[in-house]
């Protein structure tokens, strides 16, 4: 039994943990915590539509369930090497998912007081855990007016000689904006003048409409980029991601990490990504097809609703509209009838700390049908609040 010393002791370690977990709402308010069984049109999501197992057309018997490669599947890291240029299968990193590869990017780099930049709005990760670890965090604004367009200039000048590293999203997440391979190169070129780190999450890279980028991390050995499976190839639950770094002292440090979290990547999980990944191509083309045709119906949807604006996505299956102003529309009444009397739920603006007449939509997992059913259900809604 601890004595009273050590009791104190204990109850003061516990009083001030290093990191402060706190649940986001964009997990909170989620479909799958919500329940998909009170959503008839699911408009939330960020991905293509989750893929059943039974069409992978996979046979795991003879998968011995071990151990393994610390640094992830070798033919697996191969496969992703392969797809950038002078990159090393040693130089991809397989992670828990993309969220387990920014956990470990920055729990690895940011002390409390370092100070970092974000590009903003962004995925709840990229922010809360850097928040908690105490960063000092600043913000760069996308905005509407300027189309989601990230400014070079602007973002270098917010940069410190003590900035630990900027944080960007390419395409963008919520609004799948881009920016052009120039602008990357030249962003890489400040964040090796200015001594600090870039981190670029990827994870809709290959979903590009235009152009498809380079992998930001084969292009230095201050860039890191981070991916996953889960939005463009529909397995998220898979939990398969990876962190992608030149420089050989950061990849030792994130495999530290990710020994101490949790070892190796599941086998089971490595494995199945290994063969998904063999016919990539394949999978490719037919998730962009599709995405070209739901695409054509977000711009249908646009073109003839008024009470909605948007900057049109150039990448992913994501976008960020918002309400006009001039609808004046009650947005927590338009989220509460939207769900309870239309069964459609979307990705509320307050999700990415933006103001609520913004809404993520998701136009790659639902199905044709329900994304149109969807879209008519927002501007039914609209008409309610707003008394038209």
């Amino acid at each position: 039994m601890p004595c009273r010393s050590q009791v104190h002791h204990i109850a003061k370690v516990t009083e001030r943990p290093i990191v402060r977990y706190r649940r986001m709402p964009i997990e909170v308010e989620s479909p799958e915590q919500t329940g998909y069984g009170s959503i008839a049109y699911n408009l939330a999501e960020s991905s293509i539509a989750d893929v059943p197992f039974r069409d992978l057309n996979l046979n795991l018997n003879d998968l011995v369930l071990s151990y393994d490669d610390h640094l992830g599947k070798p033919g697996l890291r191969e496969i992703i090497a392969a797809s950038s240029p002078g990159l090393h299968p040693d130089q991809v990193m397989t992670t828990v998912g993309a969220a387990a590869a920014l956990f470990i990017v920055a729990t690895s780099l940011l002390n409390p007081g370092d100070h970092m930049v974000v590009v903003f709005p962004n995925y709840a990760t990229n922010i809360e855990t850097p928040r908690q670890i105490g960063a000092n965090i600043e913000f760069h604004p996308l905005t509407f007016e300027n189309g989601y367009q990230l400014d070079i200039d602007a973002l270098a000048a917010r940069i410190r000689p003590e900035t630990r590293y900027v944080s960007i999203t390419v395409p963008h997440n919520p609004t799948g904006s881009m920016i052009s391979e120039a602008d990357l190169r030249r962003l890489i070129q400040i964040i090796e003048a200015k001594g600090c780190y870039l981190l670029v999450d990827e994870t809709y890279r290959e979903m590009g409409y235009e152009t498809v980028l380079p992998v930001a991390a084969s292009l230095s050995p201050r860039v890191i980029s981070v991916s996953s499976l889960s939005k463009t190839y529909g397995l998220p639950g898979i939990r398969l991601g990876w962190l992608i770094t030149q420089n050989d002292q950061l990849r030792e440090t994130f495999l530290a990490a990710k020994e101490q979290i949790f070892i190796n990547t599941s086998v089971l999980d490595e494995t199945v990504a290994y063969q998904y990944l063999l016919n990539k191509d394949e999978h490719l083309a037919r998730i962009k097809a599709m995405i070209h045709k739901r695409l054509q119906i977000m711009r249908d949807w646009i073109a003839e609703e008024p009470l909605m604006e948007w900057v049109e996505p150039q990448g992913g299956v994501v976008c960020f509209p918002r309400v006009v102003a001039s609808a004046s529309a009650d947005m927590d009444l338009f989220y509460k009838l939207l769900l309870e009397k239309h069964g459609t739920f979307v990705g509320a603006g307050h999700w990415f700390e933006s103001d609520r007449r913004h809404m993520r939509l998701g136009f790659g997992w639902p199905k044709e049908g329900e994304l149109i059913s969807g879209l008519d259900q927002i501007s039914q809604t609209l008409r309610d609040v707003v008394g038209i």
